[in-house]
């Protein structure tokens, strides 16, 4: 286990290293990022197909196709504003789209995508089977009682006999709609796509704000701040843990733990913030010509406003993984990364400090 863990780990550091490397120097002005167009579809796709797959293995149907279309779709718009520059001219500035309109075009042509999928579909899928809860109901003619199990749990009741009981009538054209399960279809793969693929296209954004290398200092910066903060929680609570946070989604998260982790990620943000950028950004100037609030621009103030929003934030995309996976009945998210679980379980986090993120930068963070 250990060993697959740190095999699957070294292989993605360096993979990513690699990437960032190319993208720092060999990026084409104005189109930044395109070197981590693999990474982030891996990412991306991969987070989906997790979440898809639970979802189906729990009983609640999800067309896995038209998902990570959808999902990929989305991701792949954040990059269209890079189109431009490798023709050799410049996005349009008074484009009535701008750059962020694109992701919410993305967005809409997903749903539709899966909207279509299911409309070609419809009536050909097999019907969903009920496999949350097992019912049996004994029919006895008389007064006499009669069992409901529900999984583990049997209810007895004193029922009137069958002949007097009332009949609940269902049109056939109910019970086909309810039959095809594609409504299900239709919102749990609606929601994978716009949930993963929106906070990771933001990421793209973020790597393109400001000039030269300043966007990726400023995706570096996120990703060391959020996962550092999964580090600090561990460790604190593992030394001084007590009060359990929410025991039924993650009974091993605590307050003090969740304490330490808003300040390990203060720290490793101040960190960031005055030699990582620095180093990695050079001369390159941020997007806000005047930070709109000035503190933000100071080191410590903008530490503590980054560190904070992404630890808290970082935190929720952990507990919304846990809810998913214990409402599913699934120990991990999925089996992509040996050693590491799923894809899922590397991005829970990232996908809800992404906003944050993009706008922390956007409003003069290291400006």
């Amino acid at each position: 286990m250990l060993k697959d863990r740190l095999r699957s780990s070294a292989v993605l550091i360096a993979i990513v290293s690699t990437l960032i490397y190319l993208d720092g120097n060999y990026s084409v002005a104005g189109a930044e990022g395109l070197w981590l167009l693999p990474v982030l579809l891996f990412f991306a796709l991969g987070t989906s197909r997790d979440a898809a797959s639970m979802m189906n293995q729990s009983g609640r149907p999800v067309h896995l196709a038209a998902t990570l279309l959808g999902t990929g779709l989305i991701t792949l718009t954040g990059y269209l504003p890079h189109l431009w520059p490798l023709t050799g001219s410049e996005y349009p500035v008074d484009c009535p789209v701008g750059r962020l309109g694109w992701l919410v075009i993305g967005a809409t042509v997903a749903i539709f995508i899966i909207l279509a999928t299911e409309m070609l579909d419809y009536g050909k899928l097999p019907q969903p089977e009920v496999t949350a809860g097992k019912q049996k109901l004994a029919e006895v003619e008389g007064g006499e009682s009669q069992e409901v199990q529900l999984d583990d749990t049997t209810l007895t009741h004193d029922l009137p006999p069958i002949s007097q009981a009332p009949t609940l009538r269902t049109s056939n054209h109910s019970k086909a709609n309810v039959a095809q399960g594609a409504l299900e279809r239709i919102s749990g793969g609606g929601f994978i796509a716009v949930y993963v693929g929106l906070p990771l296209a933001l990421l793209v954004a973020l790597r393109g704000l400001g000039s030269g290398n300043w966007g990726l200092a400023a995706l570096l910066t996120t990703i060391a701040v959020t996962k550092s903060t999964d580090a600090g929680a561990y460790f604190t609570g593992k030394a001084i843990g007590r009060n359990k946070l929410i025991p039924r989604l993650s009974p091993g998260k605590t307050w003090e733990g969740s304490a330490g982790g808003v300040v390990t990620a203060i720290a490793v943000a101040y960190a960031c913030l005055v030699w990582l950028f620095p180093a990695v950004a050079g001369e390159s100037t941020g997007p806000a010509e005047s930070p709109s609030i000035p503190l933000l621009a100071t080191s410590w103030f903008g530490a503590i406003v980054l560190g904070s929003l992404l630890a808290v934030t970082g935190m929720l995309g952990d507990l919304a993984e846990s809810l998913v996976k214990r409402e599913c009945g699934a120990k991990d998210s999925g089996n992509l990364l040996p050693g590491l679980g799923g894809v899922w379980d590397v991005t829970d986090s990232l996908i809800v400090a992404a906003v944050p993120a993009f706008l922390c930068f956007s409003a003069g963070v290291a400006g």
